[in-house]
């Protein structure tokens, strides 16, 4: 446990402050269509009718382009900040999808669900902002089913894919000045990267004995099958 003991920040703040959601939001819409269709058509391939959880949810892009694509699908949305949570509803309204789309306030190293209720379970860009990712990864494997599978993406690839010039250009007076406290936030914040190693060595802690890893610091992508 020693080594997931180092690993934790001395500053660490959990979720995206409310003042920066909406210029979060804003870049997340500019890459539906390069990164988040691209990843929910590469989940949808394998995974098409059942039960989903998505960890660290944000706007909620991801569970919409896959339920998009999988009329079968149904999700849960988790994420520790109210106004990612309300932009997420909206837009699955918007989408026509609250019927399967269902998000709400929550923490994901303390599910509130009951264990081995979900067949699928899915983040992006959320492992790396977690004080204690071990205590995430034991949910993931308590609430899935067996035989169910996680699909971790971290750090998400949204940042170096968004269009730096049209998403500055949508900011409102306001946001102009959150950019730069979100610079400054990043700076006494940055974020944390693990290597392969620190990576396994959760996954085995949290007693996933089948997983993959795959990609490099940029993005990895893990998947743990129980």
């Amino acid at each position: 446990m020693e080594i997931h003991r180092r690993m934790r920040p001395i500053i660490n703040i959990e979720r995206i402050p409310a003042p920066f959601t909406s210029i979060y939001e804003k870049a997340c819409r500019l890459v539906i269509k390069q990164y988040y269709s691209l990843l929910a058509e590469e989940i949808v391939s394998e995974f098409r009718e059942g039960k989903m959880l998505d960890l660290g949810t944000g706007p909620g892009y991801l569970p919409i382009e896959i339920a998009k694509r999988a009329p079968f699908v149904t999700a849960v949305g988790v994420d520790l900040s109210l106004p990612f949570i309300r932009m997420a509803r909206h837009n699955a309204l918007k989408a026509g999808l609250a019927h399967r789309l269902k998000f709400e306030v929550g923490d994901a190293a303390k599910l509130r669900f009951e264990n081995e209720l979900f067949d699928m379970i899915i983040s992006s860009g959320m492992l790396h902002m977690l004080k204690d990712p071990l205590e995430m990864l034991k949910e993931c494997r308590r609430v899935l089913k067996p035989g169910g599978e996680a699909r971790i993406y971290d750090p998400a690839r949204v940042s170096s894919q968004v269009d730096k010039r049209r998403w500055k250009d949508s900011f409102t007076v306001l946001e102009r000045y959150t950019y730069l406290l979100l610079t400054f936030y990043s700076r006494i914040n940055p974020p944390r990267v693990y290597t392969r190693r620190e990576l396994a060595s959760m996954i085995e802690f949290a007693c996933f004995n089948n997983y993959e890893i795959k990609g490099d610091s940029g993005e990895w992508r893990i998947r743990l099958e129980k």
